[in-house]
């Protein structure tokens, strides 16, 4: 059997129609971000923090990821699995306390 073809015509106007509708939402939806004639220095101080905040949110996911790594190689007598468990925990702690550690360094 024959299957019958799209028409194009109105594929084009479905197309166009979303086009439409996602550069209307857009161009609607915007915040303009106006700047505060504040110290130039608090906002990259706000950007490091959220940064940081970011890492440590990375550094507690692999931290949590090795836990459970660890609690698998445990569970099936798997040296190399609880090595490498091992490994990503403490990564991950690393990761997590990185400004602490940098700042009891003395880097930042």
């Amino acid at each position: 059997m024959n299957k019958p073809k799209p028409d194009k015509n109105r594929i084009t106007r479905i197309l166009t129609s979303a086009w439409a509708a996602m550069v209307l939402s857009v161009c609607l939806f915007t915040v303009p971000a106006y700047a505060t004639g504040g110290d130039p220095l608090t906002i990259v101080n706000n950007l490091s923090n959220l940064i940081f905040s970011c890492i440590k949110a990375i550094g507690i996911i692999i931290l949590g990821w090795g836990m459970v790594q660890v609690g698998m190689s445990i569970q099936s007598h798997d040296a190399s699995q609880r090595s490498q468990g091992f490994l990503c925990l403490f990564g991950g702690l690393i990761i997590a306390f990185a400004k602490e550690i940098l700042t009891a360094i003395g880097v930042v």
